[in-house]
């Protein structure tokens, strides 16, 4: 997949919070959420600063929640995301994220500097030490901020073993590629004239997602006429009627489509940071001449 596939859709980046309070398997369930989110952690291969600017011109569409709390050498919280803010000018969309405290003069300083002086728009929001308690929190935060972007549903691009087995209308066996796949809607290309009506229920159709199996079955909800073939769009139902996966395929495809979509997206920004690593490394290198390096320890 190239990269302007990987970086479409709102993301939002959690940096280097306590996963005592925000456990990395929240992230999966976010998905089921509509939210793509992901935790971006401290190393000494790249910087943070640098990770946040990479983030910033890969996803210009992304919310960023600094988890103040965490202690980063050479770097001050406040003034590193006052800079950010004047930076980018509102363009980029920034949070903030602190251990809640007993002390009510803590909050209001700290709203107040973050919301008022720094003009950050996605609130000062205190975590608590029950970390059941934050992902209700953290959700009706990324809700009031519209983090699942244009798409109600996150949606993962298939690869090309993705297939889809059904019967309609006497036919025998249609077999067609999927396309992309979300939580309630798939897409795929079939032979043109199907005779397959509108808001027709389809039963028992077989489905193969980057190797997961299962049966279900859909509702075709629109289509679009291609060169030689036509795309379809069904949108998954239950046995009982309602839109929907069976709860325990829900879970699997739950599972499947965060690895499909957040594995590449990791596998991306690994790349960029490497590389940002290995110039930062570079650059220092090249700041002394050897006789410079000599002076300098002398």
């Amino acid at each position: 997949m190239d990269e302007a596939a990987i970086i479409q859709g709102r993301k939002t980046f959690f940096i280097t919070p306590d996963s005592a309070l925000l456990p990395e398997d929240y992230l999966q369930d976010f998905l089921v959420r509509g939210y793509e989110a992901y935790i971006i952690n401290d190393d000494r291969y790249c910087p943070i600063p640098q990770k946040v600017e990479i983030l910033i011109n890969t996803f210009p569409d992304s919310i960023l929640f600094f988890y103040i709390d965490t202690q980063i050498q050479d770097l001050e919280w406040s003034d590193f995301i006052r800079k950010l803010q004047q930076k980018y000018n509102g363009k980029v969309l920034l949070g903030v994220l602190y251990v809640k405290r007993g002390d009510e003069a803590f909050k209001t300083r700290l709203e107040k500097y973050y919301l008022f002086d720094v003009g950050i728009q996605c609130g000062c929001i205190a975590l608590e030490y029950q970390k059941n308690k934050n992902f209700a929190l953290i959700d009706r935060v990324m809700h009031a901020n519209q983090a699942e972007g244009r798409r109600k549903n996150v949606r993962a691009i298939c690869d090309h073993n993705s297939i889809i087995n059904f019967s309609v209308n006497k036919m025998g066996l249609v077999q067609g590629e999927i396309l992309d796949v979300s939580m309630s809607h798939f897409s795929c290309v079939l032979d043109s004239g199907l005779n397959i009506k509108m808001y027709e229920k389809l039963k028992r159709m077989l489905v193969n997602i980057n190797g997961m199996h299962f049966t279900t079955d859909a509702i075709l909800v629109m289509t679009r006429e291609l060169e030689d073939k036509t795309l379809y769009i069904f949108v998954f139902t239950r046995s009982d009627g309602q839109h929907g996966l069976e709860s325990d395929i829900e879970l699997r495809l739950a599972e499947k489509l965060y690895q499909m979509i957040t594995g590449k997206v990791k596998d991306l920004l690994r790349q960029k940071f490497e590389q940002a690593g290995k110039e930062l490394r570079n650059k220092y290198s090249r700041t002394y001449t050897a006789s410079d390096r000599i002076s300098f320890k002398i």
